[in-house]
């Protein structure tokens, strides 16, 4: 198993790189150890997935700090040289929670984690999108970066001000988050070519994309020249697996035989995914039987 901090290096080296990657979405251990397995440069656990997981819940933000670094901390522990990029969404709070957050997430083995400038939870009013002011956002920035006591460990600045402010509160955030010392810098709500274009003009950090799919951004080799190392292509990983739980529960409910079920993975899909080599290994080694 490789280390935490080699864990971090190699997310480093995707930020240093000349690549766009497209990351693993997961959820929990078994599908960390997929994704690992499959060969995905880093895993990504977002705030929404993380809710369905745990809670069953929409992604509304009703998912404690606690609750989202405890799940981190089993994906973190279940794989061996996967890293780990985590949506933190706001840092659970103002900036002094954003610093527990770090110290959570660190001590979880999250390799990056995104802190993002949304107004969250949803205030009572009228329900808009809407920004914290750069200089809260910055504070946050500033607090996260102050309280990581491994350096390896990534702090990444979010902003979705292309689609909520405009271009050109955009433009001004990237250069203030730039000048911060964040790691990288994640946009969400980038359309067009044309604002990717301004946005790395002025960005000197790698960049983070989410919500590419169906835009005309959509391309690695477009995306790796305009400095985007990490590109998110959604979370339909856990949604699969929802739909071949409900249509296996479904089937059985109906009188389906388990033996007629269609969709089942091979045997040896769950032995990979278990790691059941090495714990019949084990049994061996240290139960001094067979497995």
């Amino acid at each position: 198993m490789n280390s935490i901090a080699d864990r971090r290096r190699r997310f480093r080296a995707v930020l240093s790189g000349d690549t766009c990657i497209h990351p693993g979405s997961v959820f929990d251990p078994m599908s960390a150890r997929i994704a690992e397995d499959l060969g995905f440069e880093c895993g990504m656990f977002a705030g929404s997935t993380a809710s369905l997981t745990v809670l069953g819940a929409p992604d509304l933000i009703v998912l404690t700090l606690t609750e989202f670094a405890e799940q981190a901390r089993r994906i973190c522990r279940a794989v061996r040289i996967l890293p780990l990029l985590v949506d933190a969404d706001h840092g659970y709070g103002n900036a002094l929670n954003a610093m527990r957050t770090v110290e959570e997430l660190e001590a979880a083995g999250v390799a990056a984690m995104t802190l993002e400038d949304t107004v969250l939870p949803r205030p009572y009013g009228d329900g808009k999108v809407a920004l914290i002011s750069l200089d809260e956002g910055l504070g946050k920035v500033r607090a996260a970066l102050a309280a990581r006591d491994d350096p390896g460990f990534c702090v990444v600045a979010r902003t979705g001000a292309v689609s909520v402010n405009g271009l050109a509160d955009a433009m001004e955030r990237t250069r203030a988050y730039t000048a911060s010392g964040a790691d990288a810098l994640f946009y969400t709500g980038v359309r067009t070519r044309a604002e990717l274009d301004a946005l790395s003009a002025v960005a000197t950090l790698p960049i983070i994309l989410g919500g590419v799919e169906g835009t005309e951004v959509n391309d690695r080799d477009y995306l790796a020249a305009r400095g985007v190392r990490v590109a998110l292509q959604g979370h339909q990983p856990i949604m699969a697996a929802a739909r071949a739980v409900h249509d296996t529960l479904k089937a059985l409910r109906e009188g389906t035989k388990p033996g007629d079920l269609p969709g089942l993975p091979a045997p040896g899909l769950m032995a990979a995914a278990t790691r059941d080599d090495e714990y019949k290994r084990w049994t061996r080694d240290f139960l001094g039987g067979g497995a």
